[in-house]
């Protein structure tokens, strides 16, 4: 039986695979991590960087994926975003939620650009 980070590495890998071959976006990074949180992949969509949070539920009994990516998760996301811009350059990109759910043994994607916004709060 595989763990919890296993069963995410996997999550991570379906979507990456996914983004590359349906969004046609450059993956830049996985994983990147820093003391204010981790980004799953950090990738470019033209000239706009897109932070992507990926999110997996075997079913939606617990709720969406995307339910996950919380307000205290997203100031996560956004601080360890700014802080890849301030050390690669860059300018402020947008955040984007991969959310993979199974069913019947398959997995799907749902994608939403602009799943929420830069804030200071």
């Amino acid at each position: 039986m595989k763990n919890k980070r296993e069963i995410g590495t996997e999550a991570e890998n379906k979507a990456a695979i996914w983004i590359e071959k349906n969004k046609a976006y450059e993956i830049l990074e996985r994983n990147y991590c820093r003391r204010t949180g981790e980004i799953d992949i950090i990738a470019k969509d033209g000239e706009t960087l897109v932070f992507i949070e990926v999110k997996y539920r075997r079913d939606a009994s617990c709720g969406y994926p995307a339910e996950a990516v919380t307000r205290n998760k997203q100031r996560h996301i956004m601080d360890t975003a700014l802080m890849y811009i301030q050390e690669k350059g860059g300018s402020f990109g947008r955040f984007d939620v991969a959310e993979i759910m199974e069913k019947n043994g398959e997995a799907y994607i749902r994608y939403t650009e602009n799943a929420f916004e830069w804030r200071t709060d």
